[in-house]
């Protein structure tokens, strides 16, 4: 079963980078799926970046940029295996 993690708050599309306000830990490794209208997709986290540095894992209530395989949209939802 997946459990809502976050949301999309920004899409960088020049360059593939979301930006997520995440609810739940996340760290390098782990799987997660980008949900919504149009979009569906699952990917491996293997980029996390706060502030243009990067970083091992993040936290609830962090904002970062992760790198993603496909477009996003703002308010699509970041969904991990629970």
């Amino acid at each position: 079963m997946k459990k809502k993690i976050g949301e999309v708050s920004h899409y960088f599309h020049r360059i593939g980078v979301a930006v997520i306000k995440i609810k739940e830990e996340l760290k390098l490794g782990d799987q997660i799926s980008f949900l919504g209208h149009t979009t569906d997709f699952d990917q491996i986290v293997t980029s996390l970046e706060i502030d243009h540095k990067k970083v091992e894992a993040v936290k609830p209530g962090d904002d970062f940029a992760i790198k993603v395989i496909a477009k996003v949209r703002q308010g699509d939802g970041v969904y991990k295996e629970t």
